[in-house]
């Protein structure tokens, strides 16, 4: 029997519904306080910046599309928000066709092409390239995963297959070229300890034996290298290369928070399936309806093949930049060649870092600051902070700013100045900043001082006195400020921060 893909086709699209509900609820919850017109990176001088640089709405528009060139107001954003959550929810319940998928697709590209630097990750790029996949993938117009009008097409199940090989090889190339604990097969001694949000149980991947370690950067070079050709082998190799790819995931999921990253590489592994390796885990349902299509075998509509052979087509073509990209020795990471996302290049942890650095900010209502002032410490949702406080556990979700404050710890602030606007945010008690932290150690007045000072953290080696971690005092990383303070004052006003 020839394989068939209706029941890949209602599983891939539902979870793909779910991956942009978690999407699109982090913009519900997170877009005000991170982009919003009171946010760390507001949206709407984001795009007076960019109109300027490229010398008109029009060039820039052409550069990053997005719908908020219509207008970048918090209502703008929080409709689109919204309205990309509902649709979202449509798709978890089975309701998906070609214009809900392009819709969200088109929400969520706005938001990646105005988020800066909290949007300029790989698994946002990757969610842009599926959801549009996955519009020609879905029925045109009747929103039912087992319409008999319109069958799956088998051309753009390869090319998820395509999209998965570029994700997982271009994370395996980007391994063995940046670093070389990669190379001898020591980068987990270091990873679980020095990933931006590790999880309660990368505190025991840790502590497991060096040999452990090894055997485990070998499985990743396995996974990443060898298994995403099988993806384009026989059926068997094909399910073999599916359960790998799961497997794999499933454990970096267990092991570290990196958002919805390793949820939707499962998404797409299912494009390696066929409607006979999941006939037997199917509502009762769903596999009378699919004998039924059997028997009627139906054939897609001219216009449907020739809009799915031309997009075919040009995937291909826009694949060309990507491929040599792989082949490069100066290999780029999480990177788009065309504007619109549609075909991209992938990576992840080129380099690992041997030791954890963290900004810690601190505050005081102190009038003056003498050495014997008390210092009070914020904390973030998912960053380390107390010591005592047991690592998170929240992928898929994904707190931006928590992930951002790990790259802030690589280098000085110049390299992440939107950390002076939360700290003015912070000493003026606002409320949509304050919204970013699980305590306020000021949660009347907000404070007359605050500071950052970097900490070197790292694992204990035992759990016996309720700690997770152990730190030293590296330095200041921030210098005391306060709202009165002048350069602080000039440097806001110089970014348009100052209020």
């Amino acid at each position: 029997m020839a394989p068939s893909y209706w029941l890949v086709r209602a599983v891939l699209l539902r979870a793909l519904g779910l991956i942009y509900f978690v999407a699109f609820a982090i913009l519900v919850l997170q877009h005000r306080p991170l982009l919003g017109s009171e946010g760390l990176l507001p949206v709407a001088a984001f795009l007076d910046s960019a109109r300027e640089h490229y010398g008109g709405a029009g060039a820039a528009f052409v550069r990053l599309p997005s719908l908020f060139w219509l207008g970048a107001s918090d209502t703008a954003l929080a409709v689109a928000s919204v309205l990309g959550l509902v649709l979202s929810a449509a798709m978890m319940a089975g309701l998906s066709n070609a214009p809900i998928l392009l819709t969200a697709w088109a929400l969520y590209l706005s938001f990646t092409h105005v988020g800066q630097i909290f949007y300029g990750y790989g698994w946002d790029i990757l969610l842009c390239e599926t959801g549009v996949l996955a519009a020609f993938l879905a029925p045109p117009w009747r929103p039912r995963e087992l319409d008999a009008k319109s069958p799956p097409p088998l051309v753009i199940i390869v090319l998820f297959r395509w999209l998965l090989f570029r994700l997982m090889f271009g994370a395996g190339l980007i391994k063995i070229r940046g670093d070389e604990c990669w190379r001898d097969l020591t980068c987990l001694v270091y990873h679980y300890e020095t990933q931006p949000n590790p999880s309660p149980l990368s505190w025991y991947f840790h502590h497991l034996p060096r040999g452990v370690h090894q055997a485990g950067v070998l499985f990743n070079h396995f996974v990443e290298l060898v298994v995403p050709f099988g993806l384009f082998g026989p059926r068997l190799v094909r399910l073999v290369a599916c359960g790998c790819t799961i497997a794999f995931q499933l454990l970096l999921i267990l092991s570290g928070n990196l958002s919805f990253l390793n949820w939707l590489t499962i998404v797409l592994a299912l494009a390696a399936l066929d409607d006979h390796a999941l006939e037997r885990i199917s509502p009762a349902r769903w596999c009378s309806k699919l004998s039924e299509l059997r028997e009627l075998a139906p054939k897609p509509t001219r216009a449907r093949l020739i809009a799915v052979w031309v997009y075919a087509c040009l995937v291909m073509l826009l694949s060309l930049d990507p491929i040599v990209n792989l082949l490069s020795s100066r290999q780029r990471m999480n990177a788009s060649f065309d504007p619109l996302n549609l075909v991209n290049t992938y990576g992840a942890f080129g380099s690992v870092g041997r030791v954890r650095h963290e900004v810690v900010l601190e505050g005081t209502s102190a009038d003056r600051l003498e050495p014997t002032t008390v210092w009070q410490e914020y904390e973030f949702p998912c960053k380390p902070g107390d010591v005592t406080r047991r690592p998170c556990l929240i992928t898929p979700y994904h707190y931006r700013l928590d992930w951002q404050l790990w790259f802030a710890a690589l280098g000085d602030f110049r390299s992440q100045p939107w950390i002076l606007n939360l700290v003015y945010k912070l000493l003026r008690g606002e409320p949509a900043a304050r919204s970013m932290l699980t305590r306020d150690p000021f949660p009347e007045n907000p404070p007359r001082f605050i500071r950052a000072r970097l900490y070197r953290y790292s694992f204990t080696s035992s759990r016996d006195d309720g700690r997770w971690w152990q730190r030293e005092l590296v330095g200041e990383y921030l210098h005391p400020l306060s709202l009165e303070h002048r350069d602080f004052r000039r440097y806001l006003a110089a970014r348009g921060w100052l209020r």
